[in-house]
């Protein structure tokens, strides 16, 4: 048994901030992780296309060490790239000498009478424990796939697979007939590689995507080595209030308060500059207001059916009648993903008008007519013959990664057992009855609504200076309070009551996934997280208890 100050499970952005701040901070600290290398995400998730969609230099560590030596390709840069990164942080921080890989944590027992945590982890050699005063997952939110139970899929004669799952060696789609289900980040990228080079690609959908212009480039180094005069500024102004991203402001004006030509010139304006300006960098009341979010979404639904030959697949891609509040389910960036439906290799199914019926062992069997009439009530059903069945289908987001440990508390309760009729958190940071477990990018935090490495920083400077401050106290516990983590689930029930997150069924609200609770799961607001976690400690970590 290896015994530490404290566990990091994880090895994204998350996970190795907090292995080098608390190395920093004088803490003895191991870092475990599944894969076979860092990166979290960005290491399994390897499906053709894969790309950040927070630009250069937002996505990445504040730290001079490490952003003075490295030099981007891209503005949004691919998932080979991000691993390198991640390679070059590990050198020049020397942190895998505090890490072990592929090791999966299986099991996390609090043991009462020693105030320590028991940790039973599978590896290639078999199984083996630790045990430490503070457990601190850094799971994420998207790293446990969801796969829908989708009948028959056993019985596919192709190769199938979820694209958080992609093989090692790949999969060639050269020529192929190839099935993409799910239309969010990973389905579009996805499609947008294997559009080009498959010999039949059909795409189920769902429900539309609402994707805006990437607008990636190429970058110069000289350009960036310019720029890098400036970037302490802008992290700074990228770590604080309204965090992260330095250069995307909105106005504080209403959409409807500014007449249309107004209107018009600042959503032409973002939707020119590509990334998230135009989810987030346009008026203040787009997400607050549904008349003002109609007219966000009239634009992007007249921008896209621009680009879309047939007048049918343009009505599934980008309906008439909103189908949910623009910028509510979050909007994948594309390069050009619309075009890919005006090839004759390229065929859109409708998944609200013929659901899928069962996988068969050569392809998709659909409920009614696939031409989209039949809606599962009684036309005869057809099947899409396939080679390839990808699931672009997403993850059992923000507590999938946390519940498929058997992690148990106090009195041997697992925290799946605790979350089952949903998720209470304090600060999306603590459980009540679950002592030294403190989670990082965990439901309830900012997490999705906060950049990874802007996440890591802030929460990671904010965790780690509470465990200095209980090191200082001597103490050796903390735990939060039961009232403490129902009064933060009703504050983000008000948050979903008081914008229009609240009226899509996105994995924000944990609905993406058959008997989870509906509930918002992430905190809407970076700039008013940041001020909640400064006002817990002027108020003497109000809601936490320390022993």
């Amino acid at each position: 048994m290896s015994s530490y100050d404290a566990i990091v499970i994880g090895a994204g952005f998350n996970g190795l901030y907090q292995l080098w701040r608390l190395r920093n901070d004088g803490f003895s600290v191991r870092l475990v992780e599944a894969a076979a290398g860092l990166g979290g995400v960005w290491q399994n998730n390897r499906y053709p296309g894969a790309r950040v969609d927070s630009h250069v230099p937002n996505y990445e560590y504040s730290l001079p060490e490490v952003w003075r030596d490295w030099t981007w390709t891209e503005r949004f840069p691919g998932r080979d790239e991000l691993v390198a990164y991640f390679d070059h942080v590990d050198r020049v921080l020397d942190l895998s000498p505090d890490i072990d890989l592929r090791t999966r944590i299986t099991a996390a027992n609090w043991d009462g009478e020693a105030g320590r945590w028991d940790l039973t982890a599978d590896t290639p050699d078999g199984t083996v424990r630790y045990d430490c005063t503070f457990l601190i997952p850094c799971t994420g939110f998207g790293s446990q796939p969801y796969v829908p139970d989708l009948p028959g899929l056993d019985g596919f004669a192709g190769e199938w697979c979820h694209t958080a799952r992609w093989p090692v060696d790949g999969i060639d789609l050269t020529g192929k007939r190839v099935g993409v289900i799910g239309t969010g980040a990973s389905g579009v990228q996805v499609v947008q590689e294997a559009a080009p080079v498959a010999g039949h690609l059909t795409v189920f959908q769902r429900s539309p995507v609402t994707a805006i212009p990437m607008e990636q480039r190429r970058l110069d180094p000289d350009e960036q080595a310019a720029a890098k005069g400036d970037y302490p500024e802008i992290f700074r102004l990228r770590n604080s209030p309204p965090g992260s991203f330095h250069d995307i402001g909105r106005l504080d004006a209403g959409a409807l308060e500014v007449d249309d030509e107004e209107r018009r010139r600042v959503f032409d304006e973002a939707w020119a500059k590509g990334g998230f300006h135009f989810w987030v960098g346009t008026f203040r009341d787009i997400l607050l207001d549904d008349e003002a979010n109609h007219t966000a979404y009239e634009y992007w639904r007249d921008r896209v059916r621009a680009r879309i030959d047939d007048p049918h697949t343009a009505e599934v891609l980008a309906p008439t009648d909103r189908p949910y509040p623009f910028g509510t389910k979050r909007p994948s960036l594309e390069q050009g993903y619309y075009e890919c439906f005006n090839r004759p290799n390229v065929d859109l199914v409708d998944l609200r008008a013929t659901p899928i019926d069962r996988i068969t062992a050569d392809g998709i069997r659909l409920a009614g007519d696939s031409a989209g009439n039949g809606g599962g009530d009684g036309g005869d059903a057809s099947t899409v013959e396939l080679d390839v069945l990808v699931l672009a289908t997403g993850f059992d987001a923000n507590t999938g990664g946390l519940t498929t440990i058997d992690l148990r508390g106090r009195e041997g309760r697992s925290l799946a057992d605790a979350w089952a009729d949903g998720v209470d958190t304090h600060l999306g940071m603590a459980v009540p009855g679950f002592p030294n477990l403190l989670m990082l990018y965990g439901p309830q935090s900012a997490t999705a609504f906060c950049n990874g490495p802007v996440c890591a920083e802030i929460q990671g400077d904010w965790l780690a200076d509470l465990l200095s401050h209980l090191r200082r106290e001597g103490l050796t516990e903390i735990d939060s309070t039961p009232e403490a983590a129902e009064a933060w689930t009703e504050h983000l029930n008000e948050l979903a009551d008081s914008t229009l997150f609240g009226k899509a069924d996105s994995w924000y609200m944990g609905a993406n996934v058959p008997g989870k609770r509906r509930q918002l799961l992430n905190y809407p607001s970076s700039d008013g997280y940041l001020g909640r976690l400064a006002r817990c400690v002027d108020n003497d970590y109000e809601g936490f208890v320390f022993r």
